[in-house]
């Protein structure tokens, strides 16, 4: 499938949870299609009107796996009827450095920030593969419509989207294209309260694509490449792989 053009931006399916998509319809393996109406991805699923709480469930979503921290989850409670939550816990640790700077008196750069995020995406690489070796073994044993989420829907939750499209076979260009998409979708919510300098937050709350390069350079760099690091730290065999697949592709 080629790239599509960058005024492609999907209508927003749910208007309280501006991030929220459907993961399908890319050109996967062989050119079989990313299944849609299987997986969707999202920003935090707090707040949902009526409306689209109605919308939600008449998508036959059954589980929901929420990559937020400890704290955020508690503060903001994105439990919803007839949701079976699935806690992957990873902390914002790019937040917390940046209020860290900021309490000392040291305001980062818009680059300096930028290079904070690039160490975020590679400690989800690294430190955080545990838990999206979790992420893979429940989408290989609850076959049914889930939905993943952080808080913004865009980098726990763009990092987690990038490795499942990879592992199906979709071209990188179309992975970005899907990840870059939420600096077209997403709404900074009023219910999240982190402050800091405009120029600071612009960066907190976008996406770039050198994000997500960060990530997959560490892979190829310290984990010999996508191919092993999908059957080594995301415990996907080539079994595994073909069942996920099976799953989420089209015949």
């Amino acid at each position: 499938m080629s790239t599509p053009p960058t005024n492609a931006i999907p209508p927003r399916l749910l208007s309280s949870a501006s991030n929220f998509r459907d993961l399908g319809g890319h050109a996967g393996l062989d050119g079989r299609r990313v299944r849609l109406r299987r997986v969707y991805r999202s920003d935090h699923l707090a707040g949902l009107t009526p409306e689209d709480l109605a919308k939600l469930q008449g998508l036959g979503i059954t589980h929901r796996i929420d990559f937020r921290g400890v704290a955020e989850s508690t503060t903001l409670s994105s439990e919803v009827a007839g949701l079976t939550t699935l806690a992957l816990s990873i902390e914002p640790t790019v937040v917390h450095r940046v209020q860290a700077l900021l309490a000392a008196g040291q305001v980062p750069t818009e680059d300096e920030t930028a290079a904070l995020m690039c160490q975020t995406y590679q400690g989800f690489a690294r430190e955080g593969a545990p838990v999206y070796a979790r992420f893979f073994r429940h989408l290989l044993d609850q076959p049914t419509p889930l939905v993943f989420h952080c808080t913004a829907g865009k980098d726990r939750t763009g990092f987690a989207a990038a490795l499942l499209l990879s592992a199906l076979g979709v071209a990188r260009d179309d992975i970005v294209h899907d990840y870059l998409l939420t600096n077209h979708l997403y709404v900074r919510s009023p219910l999240v309260e982190v402050r800091g300098p405009a120029h600071v937050m612009d960066v907190l709350w976008s996406v770039q694509p050198a994000f997500l390069e960060a990530a997959f350079t560490t892979i190829e760099q310290e984990f010999g490449g996508l191919n092993r690091y999908l059957e080594g730290p995301m415990g996907l065999d080539a079994l595994a792989l073909e069942r996920l697949r099976a799953s989420l592709l089209e015949a």
